[in-house]
Order: C-alpha cells, then sequence, then structure tokens
C-alpha cells in the first residue's frame, strides 16, 4: 500500500492560515448564529499565486507578456485591485466586467475583451478606451470594419478561432470541440483560408486569440490548441509577407486540483508543456497574453457556513447548514464534475475532533438536491458548528444563484500572521432590503 503523499510546505502553510483564520472569524463575529454563512479569501496566497504565474513566463521568455485575469472567475473590484498591484491586467466578457475592471484600476492597455456576443456599443466603447478586442466571428469583424473606417482606433485588434481540438472531462466547460460557439471553426471548410484572408486584408489585425483550456482539460490538450494558433500566426505572416501578427492570446483555463492543499498542475509544469509542444512560442517573436481565472483564486477561498440543524433521515446524519446552492450552483447540480473538500469546525471554531461518520452536508434551499456532499466520512457535525467549504475563491461565491432570494454572503479578505488575522471586507453581505429592491420593490404596483 502506497504511503500518501506529505504535503509540500505551501499546502500546509495554506492550510495553517485557513484554519486560523476560521477561529478567528468565529471569535471576532464575522459568523454565527446571526450571520451564518461569510466567504473568506486568503491574500497571501492569492498573492503568492499571482507571483507562480508571472514568474512561469518570465523564465521562459523575454518578450513581453499580459496575465490579463480572467474577470469572470471573481468579479469583486477589491481583487481586481489587488492583481493589479500584483502587476495583472482583466480579461473581461462584458460592460459590467469592463465596468468593474475599469473601478478597480485596470489601464486599458491592461485589458482586454472577450465574448461571442459583443453589442455594436460594446464595441465602440473598447475601441474609444484602447482596449483589445478579439472579434468572435465574421459578422463581429464586419462590425469592427465599420468602426475601423469610421473614426479609427488605437486597440490591439485580433480574431479568435477554434482549433478544435477536442473536448475535456466536463463537456459545458469545453471550448475547443468541433462545434463549440466560441471563434471561428479553424477545421470547418474555408475557414482557415478565410483567417488568413481577413488579416491580409486588415493590416490592422495584429492579434490571434485562442482558448482550449478549462477545468477537466489535460495539459497536452492546451497545448494543442495553442500549437495550432501558433501555426495559423506562423502561415499568417507568411502569407502577408512580414510579421504582422505579433501578439499571441492563449487564453488560460489551467484546471485546478480539487482534491488537496496542493496547487497542481503548476503554471511551470504548463509552461513545460508549451515548450515541448510549441517550443517557437518563446522565442522572442510574439507577445504573449493568458487569461487564467479559476487557477489563480480557486484554492485561496473558504466559504464558512454555521451548522443550524443536525439530524437524521434512513438512519443517515444530515447537517442542515447555510451553504448551498446559492454558492455551490455547480457541484449541487453537477456533483461528479465538481467535488468540493469539506472540513468540519466546531462551534468555536477549532477543528473539529472525532472519528469520521459518513454523512450529508445540505444547503439551505427548499429542494432535496440541495447538497454539497452526500455520505461523506467527517467528524459528526451538531448544531452550532461550522462546515468550511473549501477552494471556493474562484466562481463559487462570486457567482450567486438567487434560489429561495437567500442573500449574498459578505466577502473577506485576511492576512494570517504569528500574531493574530487581519480581516478585511471585500463586499458586505446583501441585506433583505437590498433583496427587496433587486426584486422590484420600488414598483410594487407596476402590475396593478
Amino acid at each position: 500500500m502506497t504511503a500518501p503523499a506529505t504535503p509540500s510546505t505551501a499546502a500546509s502553510d495554506a492550510a495553517r492560515r485557513r484554519a486560523q483564520a476560521v477561529r478567528a472569524a468565529v471569535e471576532q463575529g464575522l459568523v454565527g448564529p446571526d450571520a451564518p454563512i461569510v466567504a473568506l479569501l486568503d491574500t497571501t496566497g492569492m498573492r503568492a499565486g499571482a507571483a507562480a504565474l508571472r514568474a512561469a513566463f518570465a523564465d521562459a521568455t523575454d518578450a513581453p507578456v499580459l496575465h490579463a485575469f480572467a474577470v469572470k472567475a471573481c468579479p469583486l473590484v477589491p481583487v481586481l485591485r489587488l492583481l493589479r498591484e500584483e502587476g495583472l491586467g482583466a480579461e473581461v466578457a462584458s460592460p459590467g466586467e469592463l465596468a468593474l475592471a475599469r473601478a478597480a484600476g485596470m489601464s486599458a492597455a491592461d485589458t482586454v475583451l472577450d465574448s461571442p456576443a459583443k453589442t455594436p456599443a460594446e464595441l465602440r466603447e473598447a475601441l474609444g478606451l484602447g482596449i483589445a478586442v478579439n472579434a468572435d466571428n465574421p459578422q463581429e469583424l464586419a462590425r469592427l470594419d465599420a468602426l475601423v473606417d469610421s473614426a479609427g482606433t488605437a486597440s490591439p485588434l485580433g480574431i479568435r478561432v477554434n482549433p478544435q481540438v477536442g473536448a475535456g472531462s466536463i463537456d459545458a466547460l469545453s471550448t475547443a470541440t468541433a462545434t463549440s460557439k466560441f471563434g471561428v471553426a479553424l477545421l470547418d471548410d474555408g475557414a482557415r483560408d478565410w483567417v488568413v484572408r481577413a488579416y491580409a486584408e486588415r493590416p490592422w489585425l495584429t492579434r490571434l486569440h485562442t482558448h482550449t483550456g478549462s477545468q477537466g482539460v489535460a495539459l497536452p490538450l492546451m497545448a494543442q490548441g495553442v500549437r495550432a494558433a501558433y501555426e495559423l500566426a506562423e502561415e499568417i505572416n507568411a502569407a502577408v509577407g512580414r510579421r504582422q501578427v505579433d501578439t499571441l492570446d492563449i487564453g488560460g483555463g489551467l484546471p485546478v486540483n480539487f482534491g488537496s492543499d496542493e496547487e497542481t498542475p503548476t503554471y511551470a509544469a504548463y509552461v513545460r508543456v508549451l515548450k515541448e509542444t510549441v517550443p517557437g512560442l518563446f522565442d522572442g517573436r510574439y507577445a504573449l497574453v493568458t487569461e487564467f481565472g479559476r487557477s489563480l483564486l480557486a484554492k485561496h477561498g473558504t466559504v464558512l457556513a454555521r451548522v443550524e440543524y443536525a439530524k437524521r433521515s434512513g438512519g443517515r446524519p444530515i447537517a442542515v447548514t447555510h451553504a448551498g446552492v446559492q454558492i455551490a450552483a455547480r457541484t449541487v447540480y453537477a456533483p461528479a464534475s465538481w467535488p468540493l473538500r469539506i472540513e468540519a469546525y466546531d462551534a468555536k471554531g477549532r477543528p473539529k475532533p472525532g472519528p469520521a461518520v459518513a454523512q450529508d452536508v445540505a444547503g439551505p434551499a427548499c429542494f432535496a438536491g440541495d447538497l454539497l456532499a452526500e455520505n461523506r466520512p467527517l467528524p459528526l457535525l451538531e448544531q452550532g458548528d461550522y462546515t468550511a467549504v473549501l477552494d471556493t475563491g474562484a466562481y463559487y461565491f462570486a457567482h450567486h444563484y438567487s434560489y429561495n432570494s437567500l442573500a449574498r454572503p459578505g466577502v473577506h479578505g485576511f492576512t494570517a500572521t504569528p500574531d493574530g488575522v487581519r480581516f478585511a471586507t471585500v463586499r458586505s453581505p446583501q441585506s433583505v432590503e437590498d433583496l427587496v429592491t433587486e426584486a422590484g420593490g420600488a414598483h410594487a404596483d407596476a402590475l396593478l
């Protein structure tokens, strides 16, 4: 029998900081009977992740690299501001995400607009600001033609292509399949020739974009997608007789390990695979853009929820908590693809002792499937205890699902040192008054 691997120092330190923050959140009243759910972000881990990303690519190329954080992964202004201070930019996919990036102080030069459904108004705004835009399809490129002809722009412009290299293990997140809705499908009849002609006819197209990665996509498949874009850029430049495409946007999508505190695969490992698969990518001829999101933040978020009731049904223990579908819709509806680790803490925020007992960890929503864990071995949870839902720093507490009009939890960043834990409010908890306003409270008589 193989012994379990010893956790790395970084993983052990992350676990220690998390446990310290959980206890402090209980002791300082961030969570309790009247505030039964809170989200926590480890700022030390966030900064370390950004540094690891920068270092991995800096070790591989002397060319400029813009690491544009995928705002969809955590659309919170203070988070974007911290990442900006760590040298990252922003990849946005809507007017709302652009507004958040600008509120965080992201510069136009460090911002990229990607979306499969950009409106004329969105394109005009982006080109007016000088933000980079990747056209998703020929119709969008025609819109850019008109805007460039009428007003010009300082925006770097390119086309997104779908290399059609195949799917990962989660179909809904696979962006490089034969029928993906994203980008120009390179293997379709005539598509590749159309792309080459589009660049030849438009000297202002200087970027080429692809995105293959996501959760469930292996590194070799990600690299195949990048190689397809690199080879297309080489073909375009040969066809026009000059280095017109000078920047490759290789997307993001590094998968995350949801099974332990280890941050694997690493950015350095991905760069090694890219070097093996696309060696010309790092020879300095192309500037690079990346669009990582989940891999930067997932491991550094924890949702802490109070156990409101502990009961049994059919002989199985059930802990009814305040964290469920409203913060973890993907896990509730697709648990096999999105399993989450859960830790048990007692009423004082200390790690729960005792033997592991198979039990369900349920959320507060009014449907039977609202479970974050089913038949999960944990120390037996009791009323007043806490569950810590791990690896939730990306997509989970920021993408709220308003089932039962459950309020969005407050989000707090924390810094843990031997001297204690300091919390900073990232987002205040949503009030019931906010809920009423959001639900049309100001228009109560509108339908009478």
